[in-house]
C-alpha cells in the first residue's frame, strides 16, 4: 500500500520555483493542496552562452535579470507574492567572488575547452581508482575538480575569496547569505558520499582550497530572505524566505519521480539524460567506476546512482543546425517522419565525447555511422531516428548496468523532464529496456523544488514516499509498454559496443 499524502496545513500562497536549464530559465508557481501540486509558468527567459576571447561563458547577469523578472511576474500573479523561493540549476559550474563579494568575471561554461588535459594532471596525483573510491563521481571532463585544476595559477582563482555554484550564486545575490547546497556540491567530485561532507584528502592532494566554499546546507535548510533591494526591484513585500532545495536540477527531478515503491529506475531527460536508480548508500566499487556510474547525493539522504548520457543535446543541436524551432511546430513533423523510418538502421554511441561540443551535429552523426561501416542517414528523419534509437540504447545500457551494479531489480522506468513529452523516445526506451516506461511529469525539477519548499514551510510533512504520493494526485502520466523484437536491440547494442572498442 502506498503512503497517503500528508497535507499539514490549509493551502496558502504558492511557492516560486526558479529552474535554470542549459538553454532557458523559468520561474514557476507551485500550489500545494490536499489533491496534489499544480504548476504554472509565470516567466521564461533564454540562457544564451557567449564566447569571448576564445572562452565560452554563461551570461550569468542576464540569467539573474531573468530571475528578477520572473519574481516580479510571480508577485503580480499572486496576492501577497509567493510564500517562498527555491532555486535549482545544472551542476559543476561556478562563479568566483572577490573579498568584497563582487563577481570575478562571468562563469565559464562546462562545454568550454579549458579543461583539456586537466584529467591527466589530476590522475598523475590521484589515480582514477583512488579518486572514485573517495568521491564516487563518474569521470566527465568538465567536472568541477577538473575546472579548478585547469584554473590554478590564473589571476581569477588567485583573487577569489568565495566560490559559489550557480544556484548558490543566485541565492547569494537574492539574500546576501552564502551557502553550498549539498546535492549540487556532490557533483564537484570534492564530496565524500558516505559522510556527506567534503573529501578533504582529495582537495588537499590537488591543492584545492575548500575554504573558498561557504558552509554546506541540505535541501530544506533556510538560505536567507530577500534583501531590501531585491524586494524593491521585484515589488514583493517581505519577508520572503529562500529555501535550499535539491539545487542540482536532477536532485529535484528525482524527488518528483511519481513512483509508488522503490523498485524503479529513472531517466531525467533534457539536454542530458541522467539514468539510474535511487539508493540508500553509494556504490564505490571498481566495477562501478569502470562502468562510469556516479553517486550524486539526493534529497533526504538518498544517493542518485546514475550514468550521465548525452541526452537530447544531440537533437537540440541538430534542430539548431537546421534552423528548426525546438518546439511542437518544428519537432512534431520530424518525429512523425522519424517514427516511420527504418528502426535501428544505424546507431552511434550517444556517450561518445565527440558529441560534447556544439556545432555540426548532423554531420558528426553521419560521420560516426560512416566510420563504423553502417549505412549513413539519408535525410533529416533518418538522422533523428538514428540519434533517438542511439539514445534509447544508451538508456537501456544505463538501466541494465544500474541494476547489475546496485543489486536493485526494477519493475518500471520513469522518464521525467522534457524528454517525457517525446513519445517516440519514450516508446523506444520501453522497447530497448524491455520494461514499462512511465512518462511524466515534464516539469519534474520544478515540482521537486516546490515540494521541498512546502515541506520546509510546514505545508506538508513526510518523507519522499509521502511527497511522491501527494504528487501523484494531480498528475497525468502516460505508460508505454515494451514491444517489438528484443533481439534487434541486443544486436544494435553489440554494434555500439564493438564500435566503442575500435
Amino acid at each position: 500500500m502506498s503512503p497517503s499524502p500528508a497535507v499539514h496545513a490549509a493551502p496558502g500562497r504558492p511557492f516560486a520555483a526558479v529552474d535554470l536549464g542549459a538553454s532557458s530559465g523559468r520561474v514557476m508557481l507551485g500550489a500545494v493542496t490536499d489533491r496534489g501540486v499544480s504548476l504554472r509558468e509565470v516567466h521564461r527567459f533564454p540562457n544564451r552562452p557567449v564566447r569571448v576571447g576564445g572562452t565560452l561563458h554563461w551570461d550569468v547577469l542576464a540569467l539573474y535579470g531573468g530571475v528578477l523578472d520572473g519574481l516580479r511576474a510571480a508577485g503580480s500573479a499572486v496576492d501577497g507574492g509567493p510564500a517562498g523561493i527555491g532555486i535549482d540549476s545544472w551542476a559543476v559550474d561556478y562563479g568566483l567572488l572577490d573579498g568584497t563579494g563582487a563577481l570575478l568575471g562571468n562563469p565559464v561554461h562546462y562545454r568550454d575547452e579549458r579543461t583539456a588535459g586537466a584529467a591527466e594532471r589530476v590522475a598523475a596525483v590521484l589515480p582514477p581508482r583512488e579518486l572514485y573510491a573517495a568521491t564516487g563521481i563518474q569521470h566527465l571532463p568538465f567536472n568541477t575538480v577538473y575546472q579548478l585544476v585547469a584554473a590554478q595559477g590564473g589571476p581569477q582563482l588567485a583573487a577569489a575569496r568565495r566560490l559559489l555554484l550557480i544556484p548558490d550564486l543566485m541565492a547569494y545575490w537574492l539574500t546576501g547569505v552564502a551557502g553550498t547546497e549539498l546535492t549540487n556540491a556532490s557533483t564537484t567530485q570534492l564530496v565524500d558520499p558516505r559522510t556527506r561532507d567534503w573529501a578533504r584528502p582529495v582537495a588537499d592532494a590537488l591543492g584545492i582550497d575548500l575554504g573558498l566554499f561557504p558552509p554546506l546546507r541540505a535541501p530544506g535548510d533556510p538560505a536567507g530572505e530577500l534583501l531590501p533591494g531585491v524586494l524593491a526591484e521585484t515589488g514583493l513585500a517581505g519577508p520572503v524566505p529562500v529555501t535550499a532545495v535539491g539545487s542540482h536540477d536532477t536532485a529535484s527531478a528525482v524527488a518528483a519521480v511519481p513512483a509508488a515503491d522503490g523498485r524503479f529506475a529513472y531517466i531525467a531527460t533534457g539536454t542530458w539524460s541522467l539514468a539510474g536508480v535511487e539508493l540508500d548508500a553509494p556504490v564505490l566499487t571498481e566495477e562501478s567506476r569502470r562502468a562510469n556510474f556516479t553517486n550524486e547525493l539526493g534529497v533526504d539522504g538518498t544517493v542518485r546512482f546514475l550514468r550521465n548520457v548525452m541526452g537530447l543535446w544531440l537533437l537540440q543541436e541538430c534542430l539548431r543546425e537546421w534552423s528548426v524551432p525546438d518546439g511542437p511546430e518544428g519537432l512534431a513533423p520530424l518525429l512523425a517522419a522519424a517514427a516511420r523510418a527504418e528502426p535501428l538502421r544505424s546507431v552511434v554511441d550517444a556517450g561518445d565525447p565527440m558529441f560534447i561540443a556544439p556545432g555540426g551535429m548532423p554531420d558528426r552523426i553521419v560521420g560516426a555511422c560512416r566510420s563504423t561501416g553502417q549505412p549513413t542517414p539519408r535525410d533529416r528523419a533518418e538522422v533523428v531516428r538514428c540519434l533517438l534509437d542511439s539514445l534509447a540504447l544508451a538508456h537501456r545500457a544505463a538501466v541494465l548496468d544500474a541494476q547489475r551494479l546496485s543489486g536493485l531489480e526494477v519493475k518500471a522506468v520513469h522518464i521525467v523532464g522534457g524528454g517525457a513529452r517525446n513519445e517516440l523516445l519514450c516508446q523506444l526506451t520501453a522497447d530497448a529496456c524491455g520494461l514499462p516506461v512511465v512518462a511524466g511529469p515534464a516539469e519534474a525539477a520544478a515540482l521537486g523544488n516546490v515540494l521541498v519548499q512546502a515541506r520546509a514551510a510546514g505545508a506538508v510533512r513526510g518523507g519522499l514516499a509521502e511527497l511522491r504520493a501527494l504528487l501523484r494526485g494531480e498528475l497525468t502520466l502516460r505508460q508505454h509498454e515494451p514491444s517489438g523484437d528484443r533481439t534487434a536491440w541486443d544486436r544494435a547494442a553489440a554494434r555500439v559496443a564493438v564500435a566503442g572498442k575500435d
